[in-house]
């Protein structure tokens, strides 16, 4: 998980607790993987982390994918996800109100307008 994730070889004998948000979701990440899944769950990624920690964690997530890890995202960046997702469901006030493959949904210009700010 190191080679993955260098930055937590740097903070290896830090406790989880006092790592930062991007640090606390590598650390998440790399737990995930050590068991070598078929699937991993991720809820709110972004959520508190900095811009660039953000990119990171998307890229993370596109790396994963692309070695055969199905991703299950629940995020409020809809770009961001949208950019990385295959299928993507759109829930409001609990309900899925809209569901179809990432380009279509990107191209939904009921989407663009009250989901992605376009």
């Amino acid at each position: 998980m190191y080679s993955i994730f260098p930055r937590l070889k740097e903070r290896r004998k830090q406790l989880a607790k006092t790592l930062s948000g991007g640090e606390r979701q590598m650390l998440a990440m790399g737990r995930c993987l050590m068991s070598n899944p078929k699937m991993g769950f991720f809820d709110e990624l972004s959520y508190g982390l900095a811009p660039k920690l953000v990119k990171e964690a998307f890229a993370m997530l596109k790396s994963l994918r692309d070695l055969g890890l199905t991703i299950f995202l629940i995020e409020q960046n809809a770009n961001q996800s949208l950019e990385i997702a295959d299928r993507a469901y759109v829930l409001e006030n609990g309900r899925i109100v809209s569901s179809g493959t990432a380009s279509e949904l990107l191209n939904s210009d009921h989407i663009r307008k009250a989901y992605l700010g376009l």
